[in-house]
Parts: structure tokens; sequence; C-alpha cells
């Protein structure tokens, strides 16, 4: 044990020697050094860590970021083009003040972090990193400890009203040897309202951390399609806290990347809030997508969501694992956890390890993973119907996908989402 102990501190002290602190103002600084303490103490993941031993760790923890082809996305318009939304664009992890929007709007005030740094007094003081120090318990995320001691650059977001207009992030990728941080900070007050979207595939390498503070009443809504760019890999995390009566919900869109870790890590902390966090993926060949989720009950009356499909093919590989806990103040909880996936052939895989940890008496709880091929009677009623295989195939993938998307609150996102993917499943559509 100990000669692995040793090998994982060298792993971690040659990516740290490739790395250097940003200048910040005291209060940040401080946050950062604790934040590098807790990487030196858990030591970067490897395989031999219970949270990663279905997803191979060593290209997100090398010490330089392999090298990933920028994808031509040809005439295809870049998703969310037709929404009306504030535009925040970050080049290979840099932001581009060019292809961005004015960084103001009605309803909340957004800055970059980069400029955040060198004021000695902000709000976001008493949040950067705290959530992800918190997420940090039972389970270490070094690589999320690793984002918070190094990002230079991302935004921070205090919303104050009800805002109509999405803010987008957009994450361009240009350079094959880019290697990204950016930490974002979101601060929603009591009765606010706030949209977020996220899309593109950022860098060769990319490491990202979301905190979302949702106070009492308050609403967070995010919707995001990660990047076409196959050769790419990321690890993303999202820390949320929410307030009595808040809403959290978040939906993810995969499509291709070989290496993709996203987790989220919730905090129920007052009474009767809601948390629905839901993904859909398609991978096709040398793709591997993990979805790693754990929402904490720690209030009475709250209620859960975690809806995962997966449609995996060409010996792709799909990864869940995913916990509620409950403890023993929370009361009257509704949890619910499904993970599913659907194999087009007989190379693909999918792993998943769903667990319930439960320490209250009155509560609703269930979870469920499943794992299979189309239904073959399904399929020969849509053919006997004069529908070609292929597009038959499609429809059933998309009718499997459908429980994930319908988590989206906005019709016009969610429609755009279904488009997405039926334009992914039908560039790769056989007969």
């Amino acid at each position: 044990m100990a000669a692995v102990t040793q090998q994982k501190m060298d792993a971690t002290e040659a990516r740290l020697a490739t790395l250097d602190l940003p200048e910040s103002a005291p209060w940040l600084a401080e946050a950062r050094e604790a934040a590098l303490t807790r990487v030196r103490a858990a030591g970067l993941p490897g395989r031999r860590d219970e949270y990663w031993k279905y997803t191979r760790p060593d290209t997100l923890v090398q010490p330089e970021a392999p090298t990933a082809a920028v994808f031509d996305h040809g005439e295809e318009a870049p998703v969310f083009d037709t929404v009306d939304r504030l535009k925040v664009v970050f080049v290979d992890g840099v932001f581009s003040s060019d292809l961005s929007d004015p960084l103001e709007g009605e309803g909340f005030t957004i800055e970059r972090l980069s400029d955040v740094a060198d004021k000695d007094i902000h709000w976001a003081k008493d949040l950067y990193g705290t959530l992800e120090t918190n997420g940090q318990d039972p389970v270490k995320r070094p690589l999320a400890a690793l984002n918070t001691a190094f990002a230079y650059d991302g935004v921070v977001i205090r919303v104050t009203g009800k805002v109509s207009r999405p803010v987008s992030l957009i994450y361009v990728h240009e350079s094959e040897a880019s290697d990204a941080m950016l930490h974002h900070v979101i601060k929603l007050e009591e009765g606010a309202d706030f949209t977020l979207l996220e899309n593109g595939p950022a860098a060769a390498r990319f490491n990202k951390v979301l905190e979302v503070d949702v106070a009492d009443k308050a609403g967070f809504h995010h919707v995001r399609a990660q990047g076409r760019d196959h050769e790419r890999r990321a690890v993303t995390h999202i820390f949320g806290r929410l307030g009595a009566e808040s809403t959290f919900k978040s939906f993810t869109l995969t499509v291709n990347g070989q290496m993709t870790r996203n987790e989220a890590i919730l905090e129920l902390t007052g009474d009767d809030a809601v948390a629905h966090v839901a993904g859909a993926c398609l991978g096709d060949g040398d793709f591997h997508h993990d979805d790693t989720v754990f929402i904490t009950h720690d209030a009475e009356n709250c209620e859960s969501r975690q809806v995962y499909k997966k449609v995996l093919r060409n010996g792709a590989t799909g990864v869940f694992q995913g916990k509620i806990l409950v403890k023993n103040k929370a009361q009257r909880t509704d949890g619910y956890q499904i993970s599913q996936s659907l194999l087009l052939d007989d190379d693909s895989q999918f792993y998943a390890k769903p667990e319930l940890e439960i320490y209250a008496d009155d509560v609703a709880c269930s979870h469920g993973s499943t794992s299979g091929a189309i239904d073959d009677e399904a399929l020969f009623y849509l053919r006997s119907r004069g529908l070609p295989e292929g597009i038959a195939t499609d429809l059933l993938t998309l009718a499997f996908l459908a429980e994930a998307v319908e988590e989206i609150e906005d019709e016009a996102l969610a429609e755009e989402i279904v488009s997405r993917l039926d334009a992914w499943l039908t560039r790769r559509r056989k007969g």
C-alpha cells in the first residue's frame, strides 16, 4: 500500500509542477492554498480509487494534456444559436471579449473571475471553493480541488431577480494541445430565477468547476451540450447547495469525446427543496462517458431525481455512479434514481453503481439500473409499417432518451436538444 501511495503522490507532484498559482487578493489566495493542500492530502485519482474503478483517470492527471484534433463542424449551426441569450465565450479556456456580449444584464451582475481576483472585498469570498470543499466529504474529489487552486478564468454571477434571458457560456476549442481550467461561481438570492446554458468542446483537456448557491425560493435551470470534438477529454464538477423551497434542475447532452467524466454533488439544506439532474449521451467507438452523482438530503420534504440514459455502440463504454444520502432529519424525502443504457451492438458496455444510504424512517426512495438492446417486437412493429430498419431504430432510440430530455422545463430548449440527438443519429444511420 505504501508503494501505491508513494506512486500516487509522485504523480500528483508531477502534475503540480506544470502549474502556477494565479496571483490573487488575500481571500482568494487563501482559498487557492487551502485547495492545494486538499490536492496534496488526497493525491490525484488513480484506478485503485473506489470512485474511479470504472474510469481510467490517466489522461486527466498526466502532466501534459494529450493532443486533440479540432473538429470541423462544417455548416452545422452551433447549439442554442437561435436562443436569445447573453453570450460569454472562452477560447481554449481564455475569455474572449471580441466574441462575447457585454457582461451586463437586468436582474444579475456578471464578472470575470480574473477581474474579481484583484478585489480585496467581493461577495464571492464566501462562496469560491466553499461548496467544492463541502463536496470532498465523504468522497474525495481532488480534480475539483485542483481546479479551485489553479483556475485563472471563469465567471462569477450574482442573481437578484427573475432573469428572462439566459446566460450562455460557449467553449471554443482552437489549439490541439490546449489544457484549460475554468471555475464559475453563481449565487441566486432569495426568490431569484436564472437559466445557464453551456456548450462547446472547450479544449483538448478540460477541467471545470461550477459552484451554485440557490437561496430560499430561488430557481436555477441549467442545460449543457458538451462539444463534438471527438478526441477531447474532460472532467466537470457541479456543486450545488439548495435553500428552502428552492429548485435546481440540470440537464447534460454529451455527444462524442474520448473521455468525459461529469460529477454532480448537491446538498438539499432547506425544507421543500427540489433537485433534478439528468443526462443523455450518445457514444460511438472510442468513447468513454462517466456520470457520477452524489445527492445529500439534509432537510425535510425534499425531492430529488437522477435520470441518466446512454446509447452506446461500436465498443463505446458508459458508466453511472449515483448515490442518494438521506440524513436522519430528512423526513418525507422523495428520492428517485434511474440509469439505463441502450447497447446497439455486442461490443459496447455499461457499468452502473446505484446506491441508497438512508438514516430517516419516513422516506420514499427508489433506484434502478438496466442495460439492454433495441426491443425486437417494437422494431418489428415499426418495420412492418414500412419504416426502414435505420429509421425505426432511431425512433426507438429517441423514445428511450425521452425521459431524460423531459427533465428540461423550457420546451424550446428541449426541442433543440431533441433535434441535435436526431441529427447525430441521422449522420450514423445504417439502412
